[in-house]
């Protein structure tokens, strides 16, 4: 028996998989608990169509951070921040405060997007890596400062 799985089922496949089961498993346990659905025509023809938006909406969230990377790519931020005269900062800078500093050139990046490869506790230059999508990363160098 062929079912569509709804959502992830470890060992069996990932959503919207077509898979064959017996058929007891399907009736007994897939299909109640809400795990996948009979691979009719109708279902079939759902699945495809769903699939298609999904590749239509992936494909445009895409282009738009590609776009944003391409706007980030010859940017260089510079991010004040109070520091002692050895030049070690009070606290350090974290990817909230690259993401404002983004926000003001015109560019929207989500905070949870933003990594370090080291910690930022010093007045010098560093790089931050943006991913903005899960093909698309950009590395964004940027200054910190002494105020």
């Amino acid at each position: 028996m062929e079912v569509i799985l709804k959502q992830d089922v470890k060992a069996l496949g990932e959503k919207d998989d077509v898979v064959k089961v017996k058929p007891g498993y399907a009736r007994n346990y897939l299909i109640p608990q809400g795990f996948a659905v009979i691979a009719n025509d109708s279902n079939r023809k759902i699945l495809a169509e769903n699939l298609r938006q999904i590749a239509f909406k992936q494909d445009k969230l895409k282009k738009d951070a590609e776009a944003i990377a391409e706007g980030l790519k010859d940017v260089k931020l510079s991010i004040g921040a109070k520091a002692g005269e050895s030049g070690k900062i009070f606290g350090a800078v974290n990817a909230l405060q690259v993401a404002e500093a983004i926000k003001k050139l015109g560019f929207e990046v989500d905070r949870r997007k933003i990594t370090f490869e080291t910690d930022v506790k010093f007045v010098g230059e560093y790089v931050a890596n943006v991913n903005l999508h899960k093909e698309v990363k950009v590395q964004v160098p940027f200054e910190v400062i002494a105020e």
